[in-house]
């Protein structure tokens, strides 16, 4: 908790509390604006207290962040050599599934050459040999 409290969270403190209130009292001023008889500041007048509640939300989420780091400082280490690592089970899929590329095939069974993907491999072969050249010297 007593990082909470250091000058750069005082100053996120500050800026929370001045930013959620200038926001309400824009939203405050858009609504007398509206009963006056402006009707586009209806919209304006429902959008600032949304900025407000993200500003709360934010600064909330920051505390939290704040508050677990440094749990997890404070925190003994743990021996992970001590811990056994779950085994994966036969109907487990990995986190990260990667797409399979399968090339198309025409009726012979030859790969299709495409033509723009060769015209790039070019270019990199080209802009390879010459280390030196610009892409807008490329003769191709």
């Amino acid at each position: 908790m007593r990082r909470l409290w250091t000058p750069a969270w005082i100053a996120r403190h500050v800026a929370m509390v001045v930013l959620v209130v200038g926001f309400l009292g824009m939203g405050w001023w858009q609504i007398s604006r509206a009963t006056a008889g402006n009707s586009l500041s209806w919209g304006y007048a429902v959008e600032w207290p949304i900025f407000a509640g993200f500003v709360v939300y934010v600064w909330w989420r920051e505390v939290r962040l704040a508050r677990r780091s440094a749990m997890e400082v404070d925190a003994p280490p743990v021996d992970l050599a001590a811990e056994p690592t779950p085994a994966a089970t036969a109907g487990s899929r990995p986190a990260v599934r990667r797409p399979v590329r399968v090339p198309r095939l025409q009726s012979t069974g030859e790969a299709v050459e495409d033509t723009d993907l060769a015209a790039y491999n070019h270019y990199l072969s080209w802009l390879n040999a010459n280390p030196g050249a610009r892409p807008g010297d490329y003769p191709g």
